[in-house]
C-alpha cells in the first residue's frame, strides 16, 4: 500500500532540490515534515506541500498513515526555458532556467 503525489515543472533546479531530498528519504512521515518545516531551503517549502499532499491522497484511499515512511522522492529534470541575454559585439548569450518534475512516494 502507498500513495504517490506528483508535481510537474516546479521553477527550481532539479540539482537544489535533490540536496533537501537527502535529508527526508527513508525517514517516517510525520519526521520528515518537521525537518521539512525548519529547514530553510525553497526545496523544503515544496517537498513539505507535495508530501502533505501525499498524505491527503493515501487518507483519501482510507490508509493508515501512522506507520508510513517516504518510501522514495525522485527530483527529475523539466522542460528548460531558454532565454537569451545581450552580449559583447552584438552576441547574444543563452540562459538555460532548469524546471523540475518531482515524484513522492509514501508507504509502509
Amino acid at each position: 500500500m502507498e500513495a504517490r503525489a506528483f508535481l510537474r515543472s516546479a521553477k527550481i533546479s532539479p540539482i537544489k532540490v535533490r540536496e533537501v531530498i537527502g535529508l527526508v528519504k527513508g525517514k517516517s512521515v510525520d519526521e520528515a515534515l518537521v525537518l521539512l518545516k525548519y529547514s530553510n531551503r525553497k526545496a523544503a517549502f515544496i517537498l513539505k506541500k507535495l508530501l502533505e499532499s501525499a498524505v491527503a491522497n493515501a487518507l483519501e484511499q482510507g490508509m493508515d498513515v501512522d506507520s508510513f515512511k517516504v518510501k522514495n522522492i525522485t527530483a527529475d529534470d523539466g522542460i528548460r526555458m531558454k532565454r537569451y541575454r545581450a552580449r559583447a559585439m552584438g552576441r547574444a548569450g543563452r540562459i538555460i532556467k532548469r524546471t523540475s518534475n518531482i515524484t513522492v512516494i509514501i508507504g509502509k
